[in-house]
């Protein structure tokens, strides 16, 4: 079974920072987490990140908002944030749950990279879990698609949930135009 994800992540050509995750599998199951352990303070001298990304995780509302340190880039009470070494539980759990799993994410390499490093090395991928994720873009690319023949998302792009998601849709279309093909 397919499960389709994204990451929002930080980089600095070293290290890559999971901001968040999610998951979608064809079942209809999904996963989303924030992680508490983010690099906050790198992620403030973002711009990109803090015009893009720090929108979608989750915010105070109404009294709450008032009750928030105004350093906090996100609501971190909201019940989708937790600790990194719980998200890497929740995520292995999840995908060892799925049977005949394959990975799917849209220019997937880094996303698979954020999703290993939840473990630490590649020799600590869990049993179960794929040690590579297929690519949308790539299989868009050999049925002689460009990202204008794709579906377009119409909102939430760069929350992870949102675009997990999207991802789903994308490859429901290509498995449209594959099967459309002699």
């Amino acid at each position: 079974m397919r499960v389709t994800y994204d990451t929002e992540f930080i980089e600095d050509g070293h290290n890559i920072g999971l901001i968040s995750i999610a998951l979608v599998a064809e079942d209809g199951r999904e996963y989303y987490a924030v992680n508490r352990n983010m690099p906050a303070s790198e992620i403030r001298r973002h711009p990109w990140l803090m015009d893009n990304v720090v929108p979608s995780l989750p915010q105070g509302h109404g009294d709450r908002r008032n009750h928030m340190p105004k350093h906090w880039l996100f609501d971190y009470e909201d019940s989708t944030v937790k600790r990194a070494r719980d998200i890497a539980h929740e995520v292995r759990r999840f995908l060892t749950a799925t049977p005949d799993l394959e990975l799917w994410a849209w220019y997937a390499a880094f996303d698979h990279v954020a999703l290993a490093w939840l473990w630490g090395p590649m020799s600590n991928l869990p049993d179960g879990i794929p040690m590579w994720t297929a690519d949308i873009r790539q299989e868009c690319a050999r049925l002689g698609l460009t990202d204008d023949d794709m579906p377009q998302q119409e909102d939430g792009v760069h929350n992870a949930l949102a675009d997990a998601r999207h991802n789903l849709v994308r490859m429901r279309f290509l498995d449209q135009v594959a099967a459309s093909r002699p």
